[in-house]
């Protein structure tokens, strides 16, 4: 489904009035729900002339994956999902609107953003991790395009569509990535992702630490000329010296550990972003327990 959507009704029930955004995955277009009068986000699948019925069926497996996971997902920081439904074969998702900018768009316009701000922002991202985490959802592509920011103060994380979750049915962790593929966006990849590792909770820390290293700094502290250099610096390099993240620095190194084990869970990364915002020293995270080694006593 290409081409302008405005006018359109999709679904048999939303009324399309504007584009918010276009994403790997599809289009994000502001319309009005003719049932209930009210405003929502519809991200409608881009369909690719050339894509074939198994990556088609790939794309739509990863929309309706988003939708699952969160909604499964109770808390005022992580988007809320209406519906899901179809238009001419394309699964669509029905979200609330949000009526403000994403972080990477506050990035672009002031360049950089104040360290007690963005711990601030960082806090409430965690908050929101915490809970995707004790729902069994990892987000995977945690970064300033996934945060959204509005107008009355509230910091929303969405994008779930390559998210993992655990299935209820068997508790295994159910993956939605194909053979080969870059799961998650270069710049806010943990490293050990970067070496082919299964994600964890310590992969979205990192890339919270990441989101909010690009906001205070205004880049990206690993991104090189090629996709090789990159995930080389992110494994092996250590993490660039924070030149105006004041107060912040000690907590991005944490979420920065280069060990998963080091970093900090989600409810300890929200109060350490929390004591920063409130102009308060963080309290250190305690470092994770050694593992017996072989023969020692029990």
């Amino acid at each position: 489904m290409g081409g302008d959507l405005s006018g359109r009704l999709l679904g048999g029930r939303y009324r399309v009035t504007g584009r918010l955004g276009r994403g790997g995955m599809g289009v994000v277009c502001k319309a009005v729900d003719a049932v209930l009068g009210r405003e929502v986000a519809v991200k409608v699948l881009r369909a690719h002339t050339d894509a074939s019925s198994a990556e088609l069926a790939d794309l739509r497996t990863r929309m309706q994956r988003e939708a699952r996971a969160a909604a499964r997902i109770r808390h005022p920081g992580v988007i809320t999902v209406h519906d899901v439904s179809e238009e001419s074969g394309l699964p669509l998702i029905v979200m609330e609107l949000i009526d403000g900018p994403s972080l990477d768009d506050v990035i672009d316009e002031r360049g950089t953003i104040d360290p007690r701000e963005a711990a601030g922002i960082g806090a409430e991202i965690a908050d929101a991790l915490g809970a995707a985490h004790g729902a069994g959802v990892l987000h995977r592509d945690v970064k300033p395009g996934n945060v959204l920011l509005d107008r009355e103060g509230r910091v929303i994380l969405t994008d779930f569509g390559i998210a993992s979750l655990e299935a209820p049915e068997d508790g295994a962790t159910t993956k939605l990535t194909r053979s080969g593929e870059l799961i998650g966006s270069l710049d806010y990849l943990a490293p050990e992702r970067a070496q082919g590792q299964d994600p964890s909770p310590a992969s979205d820390i990192w890339a919270l630490g990441m989101t909010l290293y690009a906001a205070v700094e205004g880049s990206s502290p690993f991104r090189r000329t090629s996709v090789w250099s990159t995930l080389t610096a992110i494994v092996t390099e250590p993490l660039p010296e924070p030149r105006l993240a004041g107060p912040l620095a000690p907590v991005l190194y944490a979420l920065m550990d280069k060990d998963p084990r080091g970093r900090p869970s989600a409810a300890e990364a929200r109060r350490m972003l929390a004591e920063v915002a409130a102009g308060e020293t963080p309290r250190a995270v305690a470092p994770p327990p050694v593992p017996p080694t072989a023969g020692s006593a029990a």
